[in-house]
């Protein structure tokens, strides 16, 4: 398992009060110079995406038929 894949694991043991502290240790590690900004609608579709996952109303991307 890569350190990526554990660190995801990880954030979901992580109590929710943490999460904020977690969020600007983090984002310190990201360039400066990037130009990925996430818009209040990415945001809105990431959260609207993370709730159908969370729910169990997403689609494996293995069920996908990605050739037609």
């Amino acid at each position: 398992m890569t350190v990526k894949a554990q660190i995801v694991e990880m954030i979901d043991f992580i109590p929710d009060g943490e999460l904020p502290i977690l969020l600007e240790v983090v984002k310190r590690f990201l360039p400066k110079d990037a130009d990925d900004v996430a818009t209040d609608d990415d945001r809105e579709s990431h959260l609207i995406a993370m709730q159908e996952y969370m729910c169990g109303a997403t689609i494996a991307h293995d069920a996908v038929d990605w050739d037609s």
